[in-house]
C-alpha cells in the first residue's frame, strides 16, 4: 500500500477523532468529556483534535450529525407504511420522532442519550440559540409544505405550516422530558395529539413580506454555473440548472425561504441554500437538524408528499460564490432567478426572496405550489 497523501491522511485523523468523540461522549456525556481523554482515544495529539474541530462543542455537534445522517440514509420506510392523509402522516411523523427517544429503563450513560445534552449546549449561547431556532423554523416550513400536500388541492385551503409549528413544540417538548423526566406521559397520546392537530383550523393565513420595505429584484444577465450539490432533503443529488429561484441563505435568514416558496410559479424549482460564517460550529448544527427531521419525514409522508423546496448545504461557500455572493455571513439573504441557464434577476437584503421569486421573465403565469 502506498503512502496516504496529506488529504487522505487529515480525513483519517479526522475519522479517529469523530469515532474517539462518540465514545467519550457516550460514556461521560458533553460536560464530562475530555480532549485530552479524546485525544488519547484517537491516539493522536491534542493539537491533532484541534486542527480538525475548533472545541468540544463543534466536536459535539459533528458527532451527532454523522449519527443523524446515517440514520436518515436508512430511514426508507417499511412498516407502518406512509400516511395517507395529513392526519395520519403527522402521527407517522410523531411515531418516528419519539421511537428516536431514550427509554426510561435506558442507562444514564450510553447510545440512546448520546444527544441529551445538546439542547443545554444550544440555549447556552446565542451563537448556537438564534440558528437553532431558525432551523426549526425551516422544518416547520417544510412540515407544514408537506401537510399541505397530503390533502386536495384548493384555493382557499388554509397555511398548515402553524399546525406544524404546534406539532414540533409538542414533540421537542416531548424529547427534553424523555431527558429530564424519564417514564413521563404516554407516547401513544402524544401521537394521537399530533394526528388531532393536523385536523384544526388555526386561522393560519400566509402573510408575505409587505413590498413597500423592500426592493425590486434587479434584472441582470448572467451566466449561471453551479457546482453538483445534494439535495439533504430527499438525500439525492440535485441538478440547480433548471429554471427557477436560488437562494443563499444564512442560518439567521432561513425562514425567509418561505416566500420563495409561496411566490414562485408552479413548476419551478425553488432551493435553498444554506451557509454560515461559522462552518465548523454551526455547519454540523444545521447538518444535524436537517437530517434528524427527514428521518421522520421520509417515514411519514409518501414521496409525492415531500415539498418542492430543495435544501443544500454550503459549508464552502461554492454555490454561493456561483451565485454572486463573495462573503456569507449569518444574515445573509441573496436570491436568484434563473431561466435558461442564465441569472436573470437577483436580490440582496430583507426581502430578497420574495423580490425574486415575483421577478417578471417567466409567461406562465400559474399560482405557486408548494
Amino acid at each position: 500500500m502506498g503512502r496516504l497523501t496529506r488529504a487522505e491522511m487529515q480525513e483519517r485523523n479526522r475519522a479517529r477523532v469523530l469515532a474517539a468523540a462518540r465514545d467519550e461522549f457516550t460514556e461521560r456525556g458533553f460536560r464530562d468529556a475530555k480532549i485530552d481523554s479524546i485525544a488519547e482515544r484517537a491516539e493522536l495529539t491534542r493539537g491533532a483534535v484541534y486542527s480538525n474541530f475548533p472545541g468540544k462543542r463543534a466536536l459535539y455537534f459533528s458527532v451527532l450529525a454523522e449519527d443523524a445522517e446515517r440514520a436518515a440514509e436508512l430511514a426508507y420506510p417499511e412498516s407502518p407504511e406512509p400516511g395517507d392523509s395529513a392526519g395520519t402522516a403527522l402521527a407517522e411523523f410523531a411515531r418516528a420522532w419519539l421511537a428516536r427517544l431514550p427509554l426510561a429503563t435506558d442507562a444514564q450513560r450510553g447510545p440512546a442519550r448520546l444527544g441529551a445534552d445538546l439542547l443545554p449546549e444550544v440555549i447556552a449561547d446565542e451563537r448556537t440559540r438564534i440558528p437553532f431556532a431558525e432551523l426549526t423554523r425551516l422544518t416547520a416550513i417544510l412540515l407544514g409544505l408537506a401537510l399541505e400536500r397530503m390533502r386536495p388541492q384548493s384555493g382557499t385551503a388554509p397555511r398548515l405550516v402553524g399546525v406544524a409549528e404546534a406539532a414540533l413544540t409538542t414533540l421537542h417538548g416531548a424529547s427534553q422530558l424523555a431527558a429530564a423526566a424519564p417514564g413521563f406521559g404516554e407516547p401513544f397520546n402524544v401521537i394521537s395529539v399530533c394526528r388531532q392537530l393536523a385536523g384544526l383550523d388555526l386561522g393560519d393565513v400566509w402573510q408575505p413580506v409587505h413590498v413597500a420595505h423592500i426592493s425590486p429584484a434587479r434584472p441582470v444577465d448572467q451566466p449561471w454555473s453551479p457546482p453538483s450539490a445534494m439535495d439533504v432533503i430527499r438525500g439525492e443529488p440535485v441538478q440547480l440548472a433548471g429554471d427557477g429561484v436560488v437562494a443563499v441563505l444564512g442560518l439567521h435568514r432561513l425562514s425567509a425561504i418561505e416566500e420563495a416558496v409561496r411566490a414562485t410559479p408552479a413548476g419551478l424549482d425553488v432551493t435553498a441554500v444554506v451557509v454560515t460564517s461559522t462552518p465548523d460550529e454551526l455547519a454540523p448544527l444545521a447538518r444535524l437538524v436537517v437530517a434528524d427531521f427527514r428521518t421522520c419525514l421520509w417515514q411519514a409522508f409518501p414521496p409525492s408528499a415531500r415539498p418542492r423546496l430543495r435544501v443544500v448545504h454550503d459549508e464552502t461557500g461554492a454555490l454561493a460564490a456561483a451565485a454572486g455572493v463573495a462573503a456569507v455571513s449569518d444574515v445573509t439573504e441573496t436570491a436568484v432567478r434563473v431561466e435558461a441557464g442564465r441569472i436573470v434577476a437577483r436580490a440582496d437584503g430583507y426581502g430578497a426572496c420574495h423580490a425574486a421569486a415575483s421577478a417578471g421573465g417567466y409567461a406562465s403565469g400559474q399560482p405557486a405550489q408548494v
